[in-house]
């Protein structure tokens, strides 16, 4: 009878053993604020600023606007806990969505989207300029142009970040429900060797 409430306590110490380890490992990093922030209303934007509560790597942002086109130009840069992205401006009036995925400090994927609306932009129009209008004509070509590449190059990298998120996700919940259950199953195989007569 003193052999199988050892045994017991013996799997409730072995759960929570691996319960209480497994508890830093579950505050993953994330997102701790951007600008523009979340639906935000701006009249003009230069970059994107997205601050992480730990150090990132890998930074993928696509800055998306009316006509569900690509407004990011070049690559996004890092300094520590910060991801910087330039943006193609000036951006015109219309709702815009921020993409972004990045590895955080525990080589797990965060990714997520951040809607915001640019609004009263002064953006130089076709109409007051009769004799430019070859080129305001041009010029959108121009931008069509340039946000066909941009769009282009950046589907291999999200190729890479799916298969960094696929590498890189280990499930946590896993290891802790086998822990338990190997914990109980210690604990019930003790009790039933000990209780055989």
């Amino acid at each position: 009878m003193k052999t199988s409430p050892l045994a017991a306590l013996t799997a409730i110490l072995a759960a929570l053993l691996v319960l209480g380890t497994a508890g830093p490992a579950l505050a993953h990093d994330a997102l701790k604020s951007s600008t523009p922030a979340k639906d935000a209303v701006v009249e003009a934007l230069d970059e994107v600023e997205l601050e992480f509560t730990a150090t990132v790597r890998m930074p993928f942002v696509i800055v998306r606007g009316p006509g569900d086109t690509a407004r990011q130009a070049g690559e996004p840069q890092v300094d520590g806990k910060v991801v910087r992205q330039a943006v193609k401006g000036p951006l015109p009036d219309g709702k815009y969505t921020i993409a972004y995925r990045v590895v955080s400090s525990d080589g797990h994927p965060i990714e997520g989207e951040i809607p915001f609306t640019v609004k009263g932009a002064k953006t130089p129009s076709p109409s007051p300029e009769p004799s430019g209008d070859g080129s305001p004509s041009a010029a959108p070509s121009a931008t069509a142009g340039a946000s066909a590449p941009a769009a282009e190059p950046s589907s291999p990298v999200a190729d890479q970040a799916s298969a960094t998120q696929d590498d890189a996700t280990f499930p946590v919940w896993l290891i802790i429900v086998v822990g338990g259950l190997v914990g109980i199953g210690i604990g019930f195989l003790l009790s039933a060797r000990r209780n055989k007569p």
